[in-house]
């Protein structure tokens, strides 16, 4: 969901406010239908015309650059997007109501006078020729993980002070500055690197395609080169590096923040202590030892793939599956058979988790689910698309309501589904916003007329389109796909499946877990043999620990579930099986 991918913001510049600069075109008065704004960038950025998108921020909050003050909040500042292709250097573009789309304002005409910090950024889209022949222009990822405002490429302007009137001169903004290239990540004794060219993306996107992942290998794994190793795979969003995990003690000199999601003061220091308690356990003698991979697959439209196969992304699946867990394998000696994998997440790792175990039963163990994105899309967070006819509103005869799109502890609803899929057309058209409700709509969709997702529904009106829903029940409804095929598929998942969800998920995913456990609890052919437990009052993303508070458990997923899988091990291993070069 969401919130997951606020993580790679850290590697975006510090403290902005000095980069703020007064503009001589303050007071400049504009036009009865709103302000506009003439944007352009020079040859000394770029020789070449570029397609893209072209956003203008505006901002009443000093403290930082505009573009790092977007997002789902209702402190949120203002965003305008229009599509460009093939812009030349020094041409402008003419940003205007009639043809940009804003977040949360609607429409520049709209827009109240008086003094903002306006800043203009281009987001480059590249052209991609894939096998089924359509042509897209999209964002490919540069190593940021899909974040727009810190993508490197990126051409922004230094944001300027003006006042917005009643007059009609458009205010210039010159795209001068480019955002630098995002430094790999370096292998160390614990953290290690694998990234591979995948000939199944390449083939169906038309250029070189890259997947990979960062792998945390054992205590004494140079060591002792004949131990070969259980591998946990780690569904997650996009991350720089492998996280949570610290050699030295945290930072004295840390300053403490706050966390608004938690309501705990100094949550950095937590998450600090909590990963170098991890590398002391990691590192203790008797250890089981095994490997944990997280994934790289962020592309075109996402920061991850959700690791299956789809008609606008591709065959990731099988690329995960076939190409990349094989070589990682081969070079830090997993053992290479299924009964010694398992996965595991939350949110959007979390419906990765169980997908994967689901589309490969025969590849996992064992698939520990937490607070899963829609399982069961009678339960599209709150929508159910098979039977209702708009996505934004309960419809009745004489009347609407809203709905909700997430809530906090208290039940309060923080954004409307209609309001977030506005901020995602404001960022993107044609689903290429990178975020949530568009990467849902590029995996279970199909390809559209124009080689873009079909959409699920309307972003403008909310109105679903039910010939799509069925598109998305056949292939991507896990819940109707479990019932559908239970008779071929139960047996090989069996003892595997393992879910775990708050029952005040902010997201209502609970609402599609409920689905899923009426089925499994009832089913007796064979029977799932595994566990659905939900954390009471507990918030997304809880994953299953009934002892401690959903903002320490979060932090434990990659010894949480070892008491679990080592059972597993030890009751479905074969024959023959290597059960102790990796107990050193």
């Amino acid at each position: 969901m969401y919130l997951s991918k606020g993580n790679i913001l850290a590697l975006a510049l510090g403290s902005l406010a000095s980069a703020i600069t007064s503009s001589p075109l303050a007071a400049i008065p504009a036009p009865a239908d709103g302000p506009q704004f003439s944007v352009s960038f020079s040859k000394a950025r770029t020789a070449q015309p570029i397609d893209g998108r072209i956003f203008v921020l505006l901002s009443t909050d000093p403290s930082q650059e505009p573009r790092m003050q977007i997002d789902l909040s209702v402190k949120t500042q203002i965003v305008f997007g229009v599509d460009v292709d093939g812009l030349a250097p020094g041409q402008p573009v003419a940003v205007t109501s009639g043809n940009a789309v804003g977040y949360p304002v609607r429409h520049l005409q709209d827009l109240p006078p008086g003094e903002y910090y306006v800043q203009g950024v281009l987001h480059r889209y590249e052209t991609f020729h894939r096998s089924d022949g359509h042509t897209v222009k999209l964002p490919m990822d540069r190593g940021e993980g899909q974040h727009w405002n810190i993508a490197p490429g990126n051409l922004y302007s230094t944001p300027q002070k003006v006042t917005l009137g009643t007059g009609s001169t458009p205010i210039p903004i010159l795209l001068d500055q480019e955002i630098a290239p995002i430094e790999a990540p370096k292998d160390t004794k614990y953290i290690r690197h694998i990234k591979i060219q995948s000939a199944l993306l390449t083939k169906f996107w038309g250029r070189p395609m890259y997947i990979g992942a960062a792998i945390l290998v054992p205590e004494g794994f140079d060591e002792h080169p004949q131990a070969h190793f259980p591998v946990m795979v780690f569904e997650d969003h996009f991350v720089h590096d492998f996280d949570g995990f610290r050699t030295e003690p945290p930072d004295a000199n840390l300053k403490p923040d706050y966390s608004e999601r938690f309501h705990i003061p100094g949550y950095n220091r937590i998450q600090q202590e909590e990963a170098y308690n991890f590398y002391k356990q990691w590192t203790a003698p008797n250890f089981p030892r095994y490997l944990v991979v997280k994934l790289q697959h962020a592309n075109p439209y996402y920061d991850d793939s959700y690791a299956v196969n789809s008609a606008n992304l591709g065959p990731y699946g099988d690329a995960i599956e076939t190409e990349l867990i094989p070589a990682m394998e081969k070079q830090f000696r997993g053992i290479g058979q299924g009964w010694a994998r398992f996965l595991y997440g939350g949110s959007t790792g979390g419906w990765e988790s169980i997908a994967v175990q689901m589309f490969y039963p025969d590849h996992y163990n064992g698939a520990f689910i937490a607070c899963p994105d829609p399982i069961d899309f009678r339960a599209y967070t709150h929508v159910n698309i098979y039977d209702e006819t708009n996505a934004f509103y309960h419809e009745g005869p004489h009347t609407r309501v809203a709905q909700p799109g997430m809530r906090n502890y208290l039940g309060q609803t923080l954004v409307s589904i209609e309001a977030i899929n506005q901020y995602e057309l404001a960022l993107g058209s044609h689903s290429r916003s990178g975020e949530q409700f568009d990467i849902w709509q590029v995996v279970y969709s199909p390809v559209g007329a124009d080689g873009y997702p079909a959409p699920i529904f309307n972003k403008e009106t909310g109105q679903i389109d039910h010939d799509v829903a069925a598109y998305w029940k056949e292939h991507y409804d896990l819940g109707e796909i479990l019932r559908r095929d239970w008779a071929t598929l139960g047996p090989k998942l069996r003892g595997k499946l393992h879910i775990y969800c708050g029952s005040a998920d902010n997201y209502f995913l609970n609402d599609a877990v409920y689905l899923v456990e009426d089925f499994l609890k009832t089913t007796t052919n064979p029977p799932y043999d595994g566990e659905v437990k939900y954390g009471d009052r507990a918030e997304h993303c809880w994953n299953g620990d009934p002892a401690l508070p959903n903002y320490l458990s979060r932090l434990h997923y990659n010894t949480q579930y070892l008491p679990k899988i080592l059972d597993r091990i030890e009751k479905t291993a074969p024959a023959g099986a290597d059960l102790k070069s990796w107990r050193y």
